[in-house]
């Protein structure tokens, strides 16, 4: 997909700048660009640099950082209701941000017959973050961002007036947040590839990218679905189409929190190459696409291609 440089804060306003609230946890921004060698990259003439967006922050990691700061700032306070999957490190990222500035989050997970289970570890981490839980069947989830659907779930979730962040903390907020990611690559990268969920960081991403460079998303998603999410998010964000991007959905892995033996396989010699501990769901998928993206001559000699880590596996 390609597009004009739309530049601009977007038709709701200017962007939510960070409160002394959020300044005061102290992100490392911008984030470490690490240049490895890498024979798999070396041979095709391509430079590989890793974006440690995972060294952001210690509990709000990599892109959740930027994508839940400008959403925290325009809670103002407010109890934060969210959405995610039982393994949803969005979730957990907004517990962190909860307990660390003091606000009431309430998560809703997909899945009620979880809801009978004992929590597993990431829900345990949430709960013990202070996140109220409330477990909804899947159906209701799917109609999630229905307003007569929502109004029922705040209700359940005794959060009336709450502040609303969708799943996976993607809109127009969270795209003009990593907007600054492509600004911090100006220069850098003739490519920065990310891995995608719902959409948000690859949108603002490439709106940051100079005109010359382009963002490539890897989705981890099965459903080939996500492009008209991504327009629809730099719309609102940008008031129109912005940078140039592209996806390629070779390499779900079967879908998202999915892993193969051979994904596994890959993602440990990685470690053992770079010293780089690397999260199975997003970034193994990165960085297997790009190493068959590169053996395809996808890139061409000379180029320097970012690859951003957006997080780290969870203890």
């Amino acid at each position: 997909m390609r597009s004009s440089d739309v530049r601009r804060g977007g038709p709701d306003g200017p962007e939510t700048a960070p409160t002394p609230a959020l300044t005061t946890l102290r992100p490392r921004l911008p984030s470490p660009l690490q240049e490895v060698l890498d024979a798999r990259f070396e041979r095709h003439g391509v430079r590989l640099l890793l974006k440690r967006d995972d060294l952001i922050h210690p509990e709000l990691i990599g892109n959740k950082w930027r994508k839940l700061a400008p959403n925290l700032a325009a809670a103002a306070g407010r109890t934060v209701v969210t959405f995610g999957g039982a393994y949803s490190n969005h979730l957990r990222a907004t517990a962190a941000a909860g307990r660390l500035l003091g606000l009431s989050t309430v998560g809703v997970v997909r899945g009620h017959e979880l809801a009978d289970r004992p929590l597993n570890p990431s829900l345990a981490r949430c709960a013990a973050d202070g996140m109220r839980l409330l477990f909804v069947d899947r159906s209701t989830y799917r109609r999630k961002t229905e307003p007569e659907v929502l109004a029922a779930v705040l209700r359940a979730a005794d959060a009336g007036g709450a502040y609303v962040v969708p799943e996976g903390g993607s809109n127009h907020l969270a795209a003009r947040g990593c907007r600054a990611l492509g600004a911090e690559l100006a220069g850098r990268a003739d490519v920065a590839a990310v891995a995608c969920g719902t959409g948000g960081t690859l949108a603002g991403l490439a709106a940051g990218l100079p005109h010359g460079s382009r963002a490539l998303g890897i989705p981890v998603l099965r459903g080939g679905c996500l492009g008209p999410d991504i327009e629809a998010l730099q719309e609102r964000a940008f008031g129109g189409i912005s940078g140039s991007w592209s996806l390629d959905e070779r390499f779900h892995f079967g879908g998202y929190a999915r892993t193969t033996p051979a994904l596994d396989s890959f993602a440990a010699d990685f470690e053992q190459r770079h010293g780089l501990p690397v999260e199975r769901f997003y970034v193994a998928k990165l960085l297997y696409g790009l190493v068959a993206l590169a053996d395809e001559g996808a890139f061409p000699r000379g180029t320097a291609l970012a690859a951003v880590i957006t997080g780290r596996p969870f203890p």
